[in-house]
This record gives structure tokens, C-alpha cells and sequence, in this order.
């Protein structure tokens, strides 16, 4: 919802800026133009924005903040820049930019690595702390159904300390996983590296789709009909992610995947607990996907995927204040730093390759 506040409030200020010619005319204008092709483009790139943030919700619970924006990341500009490369006339300087892309998809397979690293870590932990209770010290841990069956008994029975755990032991764990809606003890990896994927896969199209609205590189509007203003076209991009998003979680309530309890209309609209932060980050993911686009219409959308830098932030979070990989293994924090310092050169080397729209 704030999302789409967001668009509405840049199509009425910047939208609205300036004299309304017929080349180019106002937001407002453009509404009753003849300009359907690139609306229902602008419409397919919210389509896949809101898949790719549903997805990204449901990958986090597997795999973590920053595995998770560091993957679906690398794989829009894996994807996604590519297209706009050849989209965009090819004004970004490819000598720079696809070396880049190469760096990004290095970022992801050091990112699938910590996943993997990560996933032996915790079930180490569990393990080891099912065979040093007392509610379990007869039965053996053959595998890892029978330790995570050992861990819902310690659960059952109270064990653990009242104190907070501290982040990454075994205790933090379990905590966390009574915690989440989803619950991920038992289930394989690859579970949330398949969804990882798929929000990569969507993100890395909405951009493209994005951009064939304002530039219609594939001559689908009339003669002497205007493309589409990226104040105009973000609006339409809007209002569609936003659609999206009320079907597939009106629907996710009373059909929920991955075991999730079913709940209602009524229910969520009265649990307010977290909602504030959840429509604060609808506001600023507005405002960010608004600024990425204007800023590629005027350098390049390729180069404009630089934003994809928003892992590094998303990290600083998993790592300092939700105790994400605290004491892992060396193995772990290798391909963590190494991860982080590929996707650093890249962001670098994807900006530097920006161009200038004629």
C-alpha cells in the first residue's frame, strides 16, 4: 500500500513538473492517451516485483538476510542487466559493464556456498546439543530427521536456559525457530535456495519490462503517440504490484504453503504487531524503485542497477543486530568475505560503466 503512495506522490510532484507539451506531456495528461502497449509493460514489471518480494519474504526464513539480497541481487543483474544493455541501445560502455556481470554471478555461487556452509554449521549445533541432553541421551543421532526430532522434544520438555541465548549457539536456534512463522528445522536446503532463485529470476525481469514502457524499443505504440514519462509508467508499475500483492496474500491466508497455519482478513487486520515496519519498508522500496528508474532513464537502466548495492546494507543488519553466521566455521566466513568483496567490486565496476541516454 505505502508502495504505491509512493508512485502517487511522485507522479503528482515530479510528474507534474514543468509545461505539458504534446511530446512531452504531464502525468495527469498521459492518463487518457492512447498509450495501453507500455502501460500493460509497466503493469508485467509490477507483476514480477511483487512475485520477487513475496518470494524474497518466504527466503529469508531459509536462508538468511544477506545470502538472500546478496543471490536475488547478483541474479537481476545477472539477467536484468543484460537486457537492458541491449534494450538501452547499448550505451553502456560493455569493455566495463559485462566484467561486472561476471562478478555478479560469481557473487551468487560464493553465495550458494555460505548458504550450504551455514546449513552444516546449525544442524552441527543442534546435533550436538541433542546428544548432550538428558531427554535424549539413550536414543543415538543417526541423521538429521532424528535430530530435529530430538530438538522438538527438548522444546516440548522446556529445555534450554530462561536467559536470552546468545547469537549462533544452539539455544539462539531454537529460539529463532519458535519464533518464525515458517519453520525450516527438518527441511532441506535446497528448499530455500530454489525460492532464492526464483526471486532473482522475477526481479531480474520487472526492470526490462520497466524499461520497454518508457522507451517501447519494440515500436508497439501508434504514430505520434509520446512514450510513456517514468512518472507515468511507475504509477501503472504500481498499481499492478500492488494488486499482485492484496490477490496473492488474501489468498496465501487461507491457503498458506509450507505448513503455515491458515488465518483470515479479520485476523490480520487486527494484528498490528510489526506493521508499522512493514509499511516504513513499502514507503522506502517505493521511493527506491522510483529513483532507480528515473535514474535509468537518464544514464542507462544497466547502470541503474547499481542499486543492487543494497545487500551491503541488508548484511550489516543479518550480521550485527540479527546475529546472523556468530560462530560459524572458518570455512563459513572465507566464502562470506568472499561473497561480500566480489559483489563490492562489482557494484563498483557496474557504476563506472554507466553511460548517458541521447
Amino acid at each position: 500500500m505505502t508502495n504505491l503512495l509512493a508512485a502517487v506522490i511522485i507522479a503528482f510532484t515530479f510528474g507534474e513538473i514543468g509545461n505539458s507539451t504534446i511530446q512531452k506531456p504531464n502525468f495527469l495528461n498521459q492518463l487518457s492517451q492512447d498509450n495501453l502497449p507500455s502501460v500493460l509493460f509497466a503493469m508485467a514489471g509490477g507483476v514480477f516485483l511483487s512475485l520477487g518480494n513475496l518470494a524474497t519474504q518466504y527466503a529469508w526464513a531459509f536462508v538468511g538476510l544477506s545470502v538472500t539480497e546478496v543471490i536475488t541481487s547478483s541474479i537481476t543483474v545477472v539477467i536484468g542487466t543484460t537486457l537492458n544493455y541491449f534494450l538501452d541501445d547499448k550505451i553502456n560502455r560493455a569493455e566495463i559493464l559485462f566484467p561486472g556481470v561476471g562478478c555478479f554471478l560469481i557473487a551468487v555461487c560464493f553465495g550458494s556456498a555460505v548458504h550450504a556452509s551455514n546449513a552444516a554449521d546449525n544442524k552441527a549445533k543442534l546435533t550436538s546439543l541433542s546428544k548432550d541432553s538428558a531427554v535424549i541421551k539413550d536414543a543415538p543421532i543417526s541423521n538429521e530427521k532424528n535430530a530435529n526430532s530430538s530438538i522438538k522434544e527438548d522444546l516440548e520438555n522446556g529445555l534450554g536456559t530462561k536467559e536470552k541465548a546468545k547469537f549462533g549457539t544452539a539455544h539462539f536456534l531454537i529460539e529463532l525457530e519458535n519464533k518464525r512463522a515458517i519453520k525450516v528445522f527438518g527441511k532441506g536446503s535446497l528448499i530455500g535456495l530454489a525460492i532464492t532463485f526464483f526471486a532473482g529470476f522475477c526481479f531480474s525481469l520487472f526492470s526490462p519490462a520497466f524499461n520497454l514502457a518508457t522507451n517501447d524499443q519494440w515500436h508497439t505504440l501508434k504514430s505520434g503517440v509520446p512514450h510513456l514519462s517514468v512518472y507515468t509508467a511507475f504509477f501503472y508499475f504500481s498499481v499492478s504490484c500492488f494488486v499482485i500483492a492484496i490477490i496473492l496474500n488474501i489468498s496465501f491466508l487461507y491457503r498458506p504453503v509450507l505448513n503455515l497455519p491458515k488465518s483470515s482478513i479479520k485476523a490480520y487486520l487486527s494484528d498490528w504487531n510489526g506493521r508499522g515496519w512493514a509499511l516504513l519498508a513499502g514507503l522506502l522500496c517505493g521511493f527506491g524503485n522510483g529513483l532507480q528508474f528515473m535514474g535509468g532513464q537518464a544514464a542507462g537502466y544497466a547502470a541503474a542497477d547499481a542499486v543492487q548495492a543494497l545487500p551491503l546494507v541488508s548484511t550489516f543488519w543479518g550480521i550485527l543486530l540479527f546475529g546472523e553466521y556468530r560462530r560459524s566455521s572458518r570455512r563459513t566466513y572465507v566464502l562470506l568475505v568472499g561473497m561480500l568483496s566480489m559483489f563490492i567490486v562489482a557494484v563498483g565496476v557496474l557504476m563506472a560503466s554507466s553511460g548517458h541516454r541521447k
